[in-house]
């Protein structure tokens, strides 16, 4: 653990500073565009990663030195990425590195990104005119003890490149996601998995975790994992993020559902009549994280022929659920039932653990926003997608502030 890297994403100009611009392209909101895509696929991969702006932002130099160097420190073992569009007219991608480091990072982002269609330029170093001893850019001379580059991923005044920035610029983000997680020492995953030659998924280490339950939950072995994740010891630590193998064989049976790429907690819940918290407590979890290849446990699904005096809420509260669920799982349009009629039901009072009590849909679940969290890092630590959350708070827009109450559930 001591050689791997700390990495810091950072997201050129912003707010007042808009940076270059052209072909109706502004800088600063591709430079935000590849920030968010970089932090957020640092994060799902387990390279500890902060991030200096997540919106519109005006910082102003000490301010994103700040933002630098608060997170993990001045350290050797810290790599700034700063990410920036270049003009000029030229066309491809280049990679500045500092005074202090040699090219190989640099050579090797520029690699990854040529790797996925963009044409390379150069590596380079630029020294600060009035002192050729120094950095050009105040990034690299204020942090005199970090390994930090400058990612410029095409010409925004090009229009073959600013097409191409359009379209592609998270593939060339991924590219330098690739040589940047390697670099810093940990396993990289591909995003699409059915590239993945591996076949495997993340998983995020809870309190009380082993390799062997963590095994037993995925239907694998702790010798795979431990193969898979170059593993020394069998000590885990809370956070920590596994490459699990995925078994596209697990038998799907009608009481369980297995987890596919771009599921929630939120989503399974939805298509199946359920609240998440009901999904939680079927499943005994602690946090709201899944992943594709894990088997969630389903009450059994059964009829209930409806009687007379009966309610949508007294059918509800017998099988300790809520209005809602049940009108979504027979796909009513209003609370009108009657005598014989046949609804589907999902039995939870069947499960062994049971339900503390009956959970009204007017109970929430909140999670405060705090310094440095953007709604697509609230989203992913809470098992929700973006445009879930948004749904859940009636948002219009992407942006969030410290001390905003969001529901989650």
């Amino acid at each position: 653990m001591n050689d791997k890297k700390m990495v810091i994403v950072d997201a050129g100009h912003g707010g007042i500073d808009s940076g270059a611009s052209g072909n109706g392209l502004r800088e600063k909101d591709l430079t935000l565009r590849a920030a968010l895509y970089m932090y957020n696929r640092l994060k799902e991969l387990g390279v500890p990663v902060a991030i200096t702006r997540t919106d519109d932002e005006s910082l102003t130099r000490r301010e994103r030195i700040n933002n630098m160097l608060k997170p993990f420190g001045n350290g050797r073992n810290v790599i700034i990425a700063s990410n920036h569009i270049n003009a000029g007219g030229a066309e491809g991608a280049e990679v500045i590195y500092s005074l202090r480091n040699n090219d190989t990072l640099a050579s090797s982002i520029l690699d990854e990104i040529g790797n996925k269609g963009q044409i390379k330029r150069k590596v380079y170093q630029r020294r600060l005119p009035e002192n050729p001893s120094k950095d050009y850019y105040y990034i690299m001379r204020l942090t005199p003890n970090t390994e930090a580059i400058l990612i410029e991923y095409g010409f925004i005044d090009n229009k073959n490149d600013s097409l191409k920035l359009k379209n592609n610029l998270e593939d060339y983000v991924e590219g330098a996601v690739k040589a940047i997680t390697e670099y810093a020492g940990y396993n990289y995953v591909p995003k699409d998995n059915k590239n993945n030659t591996n076949n495997s998924n993340i998983y995020v280490v809870s309190k009380n975790d082993t390799l062997y339950s963590i095994a037993k939950k995925f239907n694998t072995t702790v010798n795979e994992i431990v193969k898979l994740n170059n593993l020394s010891t069998d000590d885990l630590y809370i956070g920590e993020k596994l490459i699990i193998p995925y078994d596209d064989n697990n038998v799907n049976d009608s009481d369980s559902y297995i987890v596919k790429k771009g599921d929630t907690l939120w989503s399974i819940a939805s298509n199946n009549g359920l609240t998440v918290n009901e999904l939680i407590k079927i499943n005994n979890l602690s946090s709201n994280n899944i992943i594709a290849g894990q088997k969630l446990k389903l009450p059994k699904e059964s009829v209930y022929v409806v009687k007379k005096g009966d309610t949508l809420y007294s059918i509800a509260s017998k099988y300790n659920t809520n209005v809602n669920s049940l009108m979504k799982l027979n796909n009513l349009s209003d609370y009108t039932i009657v005598s014989g009629q046949k609804l589907k039901v999902k039995d939870l009072n069947s499960d062994s653990r049971g339900f503390d009590s009956y959970i009204s849909i007017k109970e929430h679940k909140y999670h405060k926003v705090v310094s440095g969290e953007s709604i697509f890092s609230v989203a992913a630590s809470n098992g929700l997608s973006v445009s879930e959350l948004k749904k859940l708070n009636n948002l219009e827009s992407n942006a969030i502030s410290i001390g905003d109450n969001l529901i989650i559930y």
